[in-house]
C-alpha cells in the first residue's frame, strides 16, 4: 500500500497505492466537503491535476443520505470523480456542536446542525457510512479535544478514542464484503493535544491495534506551531516508517514544509479555497523553501491591481496542468473587477489559483525531498 521511498532532513517520499491511483508522496488534499470543491467542478479538479479530494461523513451521511448514496452509486459516481477520495470520521464536525452533543463508549449523540434532530454517530456506523460512499481512505471515530484542555480531558478523549479506534476497525472489516470499495484502507487518529506523553501513549496503542496509516488530529485547532513541531517530534519514532503519516486540518503553506520535514506525509486544508473566497491569493516568490518568505498573500480587491496587466498565475516553477491555459489569460485587474462587481468568476478564479498553488508547493517538496 505504502513504499517509502527517501528520508531525509528535508523529509520522506514515498507512494500511496489506492483503488483509485497511486499517489506521491507528500501530497495535498483539496477539500470537497459535501462533495464539491467549493466554487470548482470535478473536471476542474482534474485540470488542477489533483489525484485526490476530500470530503466529510457528517456532513454526505446528513445530505444526501445513506439510502440516496446507495442509489447513485457512491461518491465517484455521483460527483464523476475519477480519482481517490479520504473521507473524515466527522468527530471534528461532531466536536464543533460542543454545546449539542453528549459522548458515550458507545458514540457521540448530538442534534443535526440542520434540524436540530438528535443523532448518534456509533464506531461501527461512521464505517458503514464511509463504506457506502466508497471512500478510498476511511478514518475512524474519534474524539476532538479543543485547546486549551486539562490534562483529564485529554486523558478521557485519549481513551474513549483508543475504545472507538478498535470498534472501527472491527467495524470495517466486517463490512469489507460487499462493499463498493473492498480495498479501502483504514487510518488511526492520534489524540491527546499537546501533551507529549498522552500523544506517544496514543500513538502506542493504535499502532498495537493496527492501520493502514495513522493520522495526527487535533493539532490545527489554534495551538501554535512550535507546539504542533514540538509532538510530531515525539511522535516521529513512535509511528511506523512504512506507514503514511497524515497532518488532519489547516496549515499554511510554511507550516506545511515544516510538517514534512518532520515526517508527515498528508495534508488538507480549508485555507486556500476559504482564502480565495474573500480575494487573498497565494502566490511564490523565491524557490527557497528553507525561508518561511518564499511565498506571499495577496489581496486581489486591493486599489494597487486596478490597472494591473499582471497575470494571476505568476508561477515559474516545474509544476504545470491543464488548467494553466486558462489561467493565463487573466489579469489581476481583471481579477480585481470580477471581485468589485460581485461576479461569480472572481470566486472560480481565485479558487483554482489557490489549489494550484498549493498543489504546486507540493510538488516543490517532493522535488526537493527527492534531491533533484
Amino acid at each position: 500500500m505504502f513504499r517509502l521511498k527517501q528520508e531525509s532532513v528535508t523529509g520522506r517520499r514515498g507512494e500511496l497505492v489506492t483503488p483509485h491511483g497511486t499517489l506521491q508522496t507528500p501530497f495535498f488534499m483539496p477539500i470537497a466537503t459535501k462533495g464539491a470543491v467549493k466554487t470548482l467542478s470535478s473536471f476542474d479538479i482534474e485540470r488542477l491535476a489533483s489525484p485526490i479530494l476530500l470530503s466529510n461523513t457528517y456532513h454526505l451521511w446528513l445530505r444526501p443520505g445513506m439510502e440516496a448514496m446507495k442509489e447513485l452509486g457512491g461518491l465517484h459516481k455521483l460527483m464523476d470523480w475519477k480519482g481517490a477520495i479520504l473521507t473524515d470520521s466527522g468527530g471534528f464536525q461532531v466536536f464543533s456542536l460542543s454545546g449539542l452533543r453528549k459522548l458515550t463508549e458507545e458514540g457521540v449523540q448530538f442534534q443535526s446542525h440542520i434540524d436540530g434532530a438528535k443523532m448518534m454517530l456509533t464506531p461501527e456506523l461512521c464505517m458503514e457510512i464511509q463504506r457506502t460512499i466508497g471512500s478510498d481512505i476511511c478514518m475512524v471515530l474519534d474524539v476532538c479535544t479543543e485547546l486549551p484542555a486539562t490534562r483529564k480531558a485529554l486523558e478521557q478523549a485519549l481513551e474513549l478514542t483508543t475504545e472507538w479506534a478498535k470498534k472501527s476497525k472491527q467495524a470495517f472489516e466486517k463490512t469489507r464484503s460487499g462493499s463498493i470499495n473492498p480495498d479501502a484502507k483504514l487510518f488511526g487518529i492520534v489524540q491527546g493535544g499537546t501533551d507529549a506523553e498522552l500523544r506517544e501513549r496514543s500513538a502506542h496503542e493504535l499502532v498495537e491495534i493496527g492501520f493502514d496509516g495513522y493520522a495526527i488530529g487535533g493539532l490545527s485547532v489554534g495551538e501554535p506551531f512550535e507546539e504542533a513541531c514540538a509532538i510530531l517530534e515525539k511522535l516521529d519514532p513512535v509511528l511506523p516508517k512504512d506507514k503514511p503519516r497524515y497532518f488532519m486540518g489547516g496549515a499554511q503553506p510554511h507550516e506545511i514544509v515544516g510538517y514534512v520535514e518532520r515526517g508527515i506525509d498528508m495534508f488538507d486544508c480549508v485555507l486556500p479555497t476559504r482564502n480565495a473566497r474573500h480575494g487573498s491569493i497565494y502566490r511564490f516568490v523565491h524557490d527557497d523553501l528553507s525561508r518561511p518568505d518564499f511565498y506571499e498573500v495577496v489581496h486581489a480587491t486591493n486599489e494597487k491591481w486596478k490597472s494591473s496587466n499582471e497575470p494571476i498565475l505568476n508561477s515559474t516553477g516545474k509544476y504545470e496542468c491543464a488548467a494553466d491555459d486558462e489561467l493565463k489569460r487573466y489579469s489581476m485587474g481583471y481579477l480585481r473587477h470580477l471581485f468589485s462587481v460581485d461576479e461569480m468568476l472572481a470566486l472560480r478564479l481565485a479558487t483554482m489559483i489557490n489549489v494550484r498553488f498549493y498543489l504546486e508547493l507540493m510538488e516543490r517538496i517532493r522535488i526537493r525531498n527527492a534531491g533533484v
